[in-house]
């Protein structure tokens, strides 16, 4: 055993191990539990068969990622009620039926419980035949629905919503209440203009909509597509008005009202401003000709485009030499050229001849409107126009820059008139950096700032079709190389090896912008090592012949290619990895006499195999900040992901202890592990998890209980027997029950064992030596054929012996009932259920929420049930349903911590 003392802790946060998994099942929290440094991207799943992707989180010890739990954050929204109506005809037209929907949804984490009420009463399904309440199918959230059939006198009343995560982070319910009355329905709406309204810039505009029908009374919103409102609008109820408007404020704007009933009435409002902006040309030559030049004789088009609102509202009016031009049969006259894009207006000179030759200008123009006009003059001539010409200057075909550096990329062009340049990316289907497909220039140089290596490769550029001549584009391509430091692996990388081994270490180069690597060098400790000769097909290589305590530590490969250097990190040691705590032991407290209590601290040893032989282990013991204890311990070599245990005693009732592992290897200390042990005397189960908290088979049984849920349910089952839920009421929430179809007989057993419980003889209450429990339970016996549930003590000893506690038989109806049963243990214990076969198949019986704790039976149960005590009368048990699910989540969380 090598001496001294073991590191500080560096654990941030207690976690689960999951070392080869990356999807975890979830499990709910406190926000303010969360330690936010440790959380990670991870995906999880919410509990249940359907394994439903949800919010979550994991967290993760920061030095060792590996060691990961899945948290959701336990949360509550507040729920939304909608209604809507259905009128079918009866029966001809004798008399119509009235049906309502009352739709309520939720988010939360866990999955919430719904209760409807009627009044303050809550409904009840099994007891009045005008109410079905089931969740519908592709809904967004968690939905319940209450249809109220064949709609009677008094349907119409206040319906509440209520939803619960069961006190879940102490996260009250919420609710959400509505009206029914005979005057309900849907809203209906007016608008006071015209579905498409076209201003001037400066006008002001007021658009109403009158509700006309509703009730509630409805709520009118105004909203806008594209974008939002303008922030100056002013909105009073269902009228918006805005002053002097703009450009900028055309668009869709659309009102709705909303009561809660039926779907929302909705009106939209076009509102285009008008506006003129971006007048471009163009001179096509005869194109039946394949002319690309002015020629007298051949037909000649002048084209001219504005980009407005409204686009087909815009005027072109042409002038020759400053005069209007008058249609004839030398100059025809296009409103709108189909051969052009939509909204151009063109010119054509038929036959041109030497008196065509002039200055020919378009106005473009909002008849009626103030907007500006916008003008353009072209001069037509045999010499003022000539085709472009498109060039890239001598040693610009590849452009070379460093990462975030600029670059400019040169394309020359001339002719008359000379066009705009459009860039674009040439060989890949990229946007430029801009955002937009392509990019216009004026003088052919195009600048780009702060570039990355995304961005190399070849750009074309090419003439624009307008503000010249609109013949064939000329265009060219130049590369752009943008170089950047290596890319190496890995980045960084713990190397652990057996003392006096070889090591290896080596830096792949991935990619590189030059590919040539110019220079790599290996650092110890940040000291240089000595050069190595450099081998240009092979990645640097750094080998030690020999690892001993001297050649422990870090390891830096700087590559460089002269555009950067990176570096490959290696952090080399011959220490062993950190032991694996596992968080799964079904029942690792045991109670000692004197207010003490043990744990069963079990582990896994991580990559045992890796380093020198582990010779043992330094356990050290802390409870608030002082050592408890701190020893040695010596054992058998580990094996990979075999569980290895110790027994930690005389532990203080109820105080909670940090304890770190260390393993200990010849070369000296390992990596730590630590985790919390926190006190627990109870044990609760709603057997939502799979491992059903520690319960077991009992194997001398005729047949064995069954965990299933409302998914999970055969949809050929029994009618009239068995829950449809949990005692929840969610749909995910899991339940044990035996099933009573062939082939079991009557008299058939089914037990099911808790885990042992230790008890102590020093804490009892005054005039009793022994410790009381509390067992309790939530039960369901529906169907006709139902047999007994009884629970019963069973005692470990010389002999094992059976305690019969509680029991009751026959149909208990269709509603989870609770029963609370107390015991007075002479020893350690088990709690058995046992279910026994009635005389036929509606015979199933089902347990939940079972919660075995320390102390008498509490007095105020708010849930009233009865059964048989052994012994004894009748009795009404304590603990409420809010109470019990408060417990239940608490000590689930402690115990899987």
């Amino acid at each position: 055993m090598v001496p001294g003392a073991p590191p500080a802790p560096s654990l941030e946060l207690e976690t689960f191990s999951h070392p080869k998994s990356h999807q975890h099942e979830c499990i709910y929290v406190c926000d303010s539990d969360l330690n936010q440094s440790a959380l990670t991207v991870c995906v999880c799943f919410r509990p249940g068969p359907a394994r439903v992707l949800t919010t979550c989180v994991c967290v993760s010890d920061l030095d060792q990622p590996v060691l990961t739990t899945c948290v959701c954050v336990s949360d509550l929204d507040q729920p939304v009620l909608t209604v809507h109506q259905t009128i079918s005809d009866v029966r001809g037209s004798y008399y119509q039926e009235k049906t309502v929907f009352l739709r309520c949804t939720v988010n939360s984490n866990p999955p919430a419980r719904f209760i409807w009420k009627r009044g303050s009463q809550p409904i009840e399904q099994s007891k009045d035949n005008g109410v079905d309440i089931y969740e519908p199918l592709y809904t967004q959230g968690e939905t319940k629905v209450l249809k109220l059939k064949n709609l009677r006198p008094q349907d119409f009343a206040n319906y509440t919503c209520q939803v619960s995560v069961r006190n879940v982070c102490e996260i009250p319910d919420t609710f959400v209440t509505f009206q029914l009355t005979s005057a309900t329905s849907p809203p209906a709406l007016r608008l006071s203009v015209n579905e498409t309204l076209v201003l001037d810039p400066g006008k002001d505009v007021m658009m109403s909509c009158e509700v006309t029908a509703g009730n509630p009374t409805p709520t009118v919103t105004w909203s806008r597509t594209p974008g939002s409102v303008p922030q100056r609008a002013v909105i009073d109820g269902g009228t918006l008005t805005l002053r002097s408007v703009e450009a900028s404020d055309s668009g869709f704007y659309n009102c709705a009202a909303y009561n809660k009933v039926g779907n929302p009435a909705k009106r939209t409002v076009n509102l285009v401003v008008r506006d003129m902006r971006n007048l471009t040309f163009q001179i096509t030559p005869d194109s039946n000709k394949d002319s690309e030049s002015i020629q007298m004789g051949r037909d000649l088009k002048l084209s001219c485009h504005v980009d407005a609102q409204p686009q087909d509202k815009v005027n072109y009016t042409w002038y020759k030499n400053g005069v209007p031009i008058l249609p004839s049969e030398n100059l025809v006259i296009l409103r709108s050229d189909p051969d052009m894009a939509p909204g151009t207006g063109s010119l054509e000179i038929i036959d041109m001849k030497f008196r065509d030759q002039a200055t020919y200008t378009c106005v473009a123009n909002f008849p009626g409107s103030i907007v500006p006009d916008l003008r353009v003059d072209v001069n037509i001539t045999q010499s003022s126009v000539t085709p472009p010409i498109l060039s890239v200057p001598s040693g610009g075909t590849v452009v070379t820059a460093r990462e975030g550096a600029w670059a400019e990329l040169v394309c020359l062009v001339d002719g008359k008139p000379r066009p705009p340049v459009l860039w674009s990316r040439a060989d890949k289907d990229l946007p430029m950096p801009s955002g937009e497909w392509a990019t216009e220039t004026r003088d052919g140089r195009l600048r780009l700032s702060n570039v990355t290596r995304d961005l190399s490769g070849t750009y074309r550029c090419q003439t624009a079709p307008y503000n010249g001549l609109n013949i064939k584009r000329r265009e060219a391509q130049v590369q752009l190389s943008v170089q950047y430091p290596p890319i190496v692996e890995p980045a960084y990388q713990e190397v652990r090896s057996p003392t006096n081994q070889p090591v290896t270490l080596r830096c792949s180069v991935v990619k590189a912008n030059p590919s040539r690597i110019a220079r790599a060098s290996w650092l110890m400790n940040g000291r240089p090592l000595p050069p190595t000769v450099p081998d240009s097909q092979e990645p640097p290589t750094l080998r030690i012949e020999r690892l001993s305590p001297s050649s422990n530590g870090t390891y830096e490969c700087r590559v460089s290619n002269g555009a950067g250097v990176s570096s490959c990190v290696f952090n080399v040691s011959a220490r062993a990895y950190n032991p694996e705590f596992y968080f799964d032991t079904p029942n690792p407290i045991r109670v000692l006499p004197g207010s003490n209590y043990s744990y069963i601290l079990q582990w896994t040893q991580k990559e045992p195999r890796a380093v020198d032989r582990i010779l043992g282990y330094w356990i050290n013991v802390r409870q608030m900040n002082r050592v408890a204890m701190s020893r040695q311990m010596e054992v058998k070599e580990p094996q990979p992901g075999v569980l290895l245990s110790y027994v930690l005693t005389d532990l203080r009732i109820p105080l909670d202890y940090e304890v770190r592992l260390t393993p200990i290897t010849m070369f000296g200390l390992g990596d730590s592990a630590t985790r919390t042990i926190q006190y627990s005397e109870h044990h609760v189960c709603g057997f939502e998890d799979s491992r059903i908290c520690g319960f077991s088979q009992d194997r001398s049984d005729t047949f064995d209980w069954t965990r299933q849920n409302a998914l999970t349910q055969n949809p050929k089952r029994t009618a009239n027997t068995g829950p449809d839920t949990d005692r929840s009421g969610t749909k995910e929430g899991y339940y044990m029950y035996i099933e009573a179809s062939r082939p079991r007989v009557a008299g058939d057993k089914a037990r099911l064992l808790s885990p042992l419980f230790n008890v102590t003889q020093a804490r009892g209450a005054t005039g009793s030596n022994r410790v009381p429990y509390c067992i309790s339970f939530y039960y369901h016996m529906k169907g006709m054929h139902i047999g007994s549930l009884n629970i019963l003590m069973r005692v470990k000893g010389i002999a094992t012996v059976d305690t019969l506690l509680w029991s009751i038989s026959g149909n208990q109806g269709p509603e989870w009932k609770q029963a609370n049963v107390p015991v007075n243990p002479s020893g350690a214990f088990q709690v058995v259920f046992e279910g026994v076969r009635g005389t036929g198949y509606e015979g199933d019986i089902a347990i939940d929420d079972v919660s075995i704790t320390t102390g008498k039976c509490k007095q105020d149960n708010t849930v009233s049930n009865t059964a048989v005590l052994l012994g004894g009368a009748s009795h009404r048990w304590p603990l409420s349903p809010a109470q019990l699910l408060g417990c239940t989540l608490s000590a689930y969380l402690l115990l899987y911590r």
